[in-house]
């Protein structure tokens, strides 16, 4: 390290001090929330349903909730770190929108803990080319690499392609959501998915109509299995993303 190094960062750190990325007061380190936003987060872990995660409210209850039992689904699980409320709204909404690409590495460490064991590799769920190029970045392969550096599992944001634009699905009901992304993705003709543990990661996960659309898409291509891993779980079905 230079001699200079240590002064100017010191020096930096007084002018930028590190903020909670929920609320902006001054944190003691990067990434890190304030004891207030900290204790508004839900984070989220057993007893939840053993298929897809979705917690349940009493303690000792391992089988499946009732959707699962009605209509297994096809990925192996939904494991997001916290429930959606207003404190994980923001972050993603400063990560996706307001250019605080630094908050891919914060809640990445936060999903790191509930990464699935035996994962081949880690995908993002692609952008479009032409919402790549307006929004210059996309918030699920940045947050995929955060991923990938906390659990050693490599990612490769190439592999899935979002073959065609699709409209926002805020406001949209669960059977529209799912038609706006129906064939909306594909595998790149040069990767091998076929017989891998394959780890979706996304910002939220809302009606899980996109995850649905790609984990149709993976396993179709020969994927061993696909499971999702996200930042926020919308647990009310009346919110939205």
């Amino acid at each position: 390290m230079s001699p200079l190094a240590a002064p100017l960062k010191f020096v930096a750190g007084l002018a930028l001090p590190p903020r909670c990325p929920g609320c902006a007061a001054v944190t003691g380190a990067d990434h890190r929330f304030c004891a207030t936003c900290w204790g508004a987060l839900r984070f989220l872990a057993p007893p939840w349903c053993a298929t897809c995660q979705m917690p349940f409210e009493h303690a000792g209850i391992s089988d499946q909730c009732a959707d699962c039992r009605a209509q297994p689904p096809r990925h192996a699980g939904v494991f997001a770190a916290v429930a959606y409320g207003d404190i994980a709204r923001t972050v993603a909404l400063r990560l996706k929108y307001g250019g605080r690409i630094a908050f891919a590495e914060t809640v990445g460490r936060q999903m790191a803990r509930l990464m699935p064991p035996g994962a081949d590799v880690i995908l993002p769920v692609p952008l479009h080319r032409w919402r790549l190029w307006s929004r210059g970045f996309n918030q699920a392969a940045l947050i995929a690499a955060s991923v990938a550096r906390a659990s050693g599992v490599a990612t490769d944001p190439l592999v899935l392609r979002r073959t065609r634009a699709t409209p926002m699905l805020r406001g949209l009901g669960v059977t529209a959501r799912a038609r706006a992304v129906t064939g909306a993705f594909a595998v790149s003709p040069r990767a091998r998915v076929a017989g891998k543990a394959i780890v979706l990661v996304d910002d939220i996960y809302t009606s899980g109509a996109t995850t649905d659309a790609c984990t149709d898409t993976l396993l179709a291509a020969g994927a061993r299995s696909v499971a999702i891993l996200c930042w926020a779980r919308v647990l009310d079905s009346a919110a939205s993303d």
